[in-house]
């Protein structure tokens, strides 16, 4: 049942990194790709419809850390405590300013939105770039807290901001998209590197050390095993409804 859950796990979190990270990245470019205030809103529209289907996925994976290693997850929030804390209020803020900045009419009101947008952006990329690589580095170790992994979050958010431009060459159109080509890389290349990324990670963790016990890791897999066929299908109608490129301002 460890198998099972390692595989469930690893699929959840490659399905964040991806999905999500498209989001984050296109979030950290924001005033790159748009630079106007309804260039900014057609840069939102390509990943609006989709963020909160993709955030999805790390609820799940948090599911699976608690129920199947709680170890791990004790581990790694007392040792990155702090990583974990601005990783939260980079999430907060990330949405609020996504949520919030159809609100109110007013300029200045979108602009801070959009501040919101990418600040919280970047700092979602360092803190999970810090999370992976203190992982990478410190393995079973990672209740010790920082190492010298944890500096490898700025080269990691990097990949986080080439794979968002990566999705935006899928999703905007005209000169948008045009500027987004500026930006070297393709989704699927960031996408392998992200996932690979978070494999070695995990492969320098002692799973059996921080597992539950044999009839916790059975339920949790058995749930996960109905949970991911749902959360599959329902990404891929999420997908499939707003499959189109993003050519004028919709959802938020």
């Amino acid at each position: 049942m460890q198998t099972v859950a390692l595989l469930v796990l690893a699929v959840f979190t490659a399905g964040y990194l991806v999905l999500a990270g498209a989001d984050i990245g296109v979030g950290m470019l924001l005033p790159v790709l748009g630079r106007d205030a309804r260039q900014r809103r057609l840069v939102i529209a390509s990943f609006a419809p989709l963020f909160l289907a993709d955030e999805v996925w790390l609820v799940a994976t948090a599911g699976v850390v608690a129920g199947a290693f709680p170890g791990l997850e004790h581990a790694l929030l007392s040792g990155l405590h702090p990583v974990f804390v601005a990783l939260l209020v980079g999430w907060i803020v990330r949405d609020m300013g996504l949520w919030l900045r159809g609100r109110v009419d007013a300029a200045r009101w979108r602009a801070v939105c959009d501040g919101a947008v990418v600040a919280g952006s970047w700092v979602l990329a360092l803190a999970w770039g810090a999370v992976l690589g203190t992982v990478l580095v410190g393995g079973g170790h990672v209740e010790d807290g920082v190492n010298v992994g944890t500096v490898l979050g700025l080269p990691l958010a990097l990949v986080f901001a080439v794979h968002g431009a990566g999705f935006a060459r899928l999703r905007l159109a005209g000169g948008l998209v045009e500027r987004a080509r500026r930006v070297p890389g393709r989704y699927w290349v960031s996408a392998l590197v992200l996932v690979a990324v978070m494999v070695a990670a995990g492969w320098r963790l002692p799973w059996s050390q921080v597992a539950a016990s044999p009839e916790a890791l059975g339920l949790t897999a058995v749930l996960c095993a109905v949970m991911l066929p749902l959360l599959v299908g329902a990404q891929a109608l999420v997908w499939w409804t707003f499959r189109g490129r993003a050519e004028s301002p919709g959802y938020l």
